[in-house]
């Protein structure tokens, strides 16, 4: 057999994943468990007009790093829509806990974030989709909900030519009920490198982040209660 044959029947055969990787501790956790399952790693960011823009570089980095087959970066603009912290900078970044959804929640974003995801699981013929949701340790937004993740599942294998057609997808959310201690010790196990990661809702240029966001807060509690050191650099 010719190598080009070859190559052209191991990407046949090869178990392929779409994973969303924002760049921050729990999508870089994701990627090297679906790794650590065996899967071809395409992962998928948003340049979606978010205020932290430090993450693409740090997905960027993180995509290299775990092996990741191809790392596709696609263009939105929600801040066209507004309504969040993340986009609108206007709106300040609540630096202390709040009450309800937060204002850093962007409206439709995982919903849209999977929609595109599905789009090229579609074309590279990958039955699997990971995403790094989480309902324990998270700011109660509502497309991090297990209904959520569950309801998007039983849409994609109606919309879609290849679910319609028996090969259907699989929405994957393997830190859906883990602590943040829990995802930084399997990260950490896993042999992720944390210090690529940006996690803050406005970290700077250089991804240093404010110590402040209910993102850093998370995130330094995490390691906290997990007893590793935190690699993030701050302002």
């Amino acid at each position: 057999m010719s190598r080009g044959a070859e190559m052209s029947e191991m990407s046949m055969t090869e178990k392929r994943a779409v994973i969303l990787l924002s760049g921050g501790l729990d999508s870089a956790t994701v990627v090297a468990m679906a790794r650590a399952e065996g899967y071809a790693c395409y992962t998928m960011s948003f340049d979606y007009g978010q205020r932290h823009r430090a993450e693409l570089d740090a997905a960027a980095r993180v995509a290299r790093d775990l092996g990741a087959v191809e790392h596709k970066v696609i263009g939105l603009d929600l801040n066209g829509i507004g309504g969040s912290a993340l986009t609108d900078s206007s709106i300040a970044v609540p630096e202390t806990p709040t009450e309800g959804i937060p204002v850093t929640y962007v409206p439709a974003r995982n919903t849209v974030f999977l929609s595109l995801a599905l789009g090229w699981a579609e074309v590279l013929g990958a039955r699997d989709i990971f995403i790094g949701v989480n309902a324990v340790d998270y700011s109660g937004y509502p497309d991090c909900r297990p209904e959520f993740v569950e309801s998007f599942e039983r849409m994609a294998n109606l919309a879609t030519k290849a679910g319609v057609e028996g090969n259907g997808f699989t929405i994957r959310a393997p830190l859906q009920n883990l602590s943040k201690a829990d995802i930084v010790k399997a990260g950490t196990k896993l042999g992720v490198d944390y210090s690529l990661t940006v996690s803050c809702y406005q970290a700077d240029d250089q991804g240093r982040a404010c110590g402040k966001c209910d993102s850093c807060r998370l995130r330094a509690e995490g390691f906290a209660s997990a007893g590793f050191a935190d690699p993030t650099k701050y302002f």
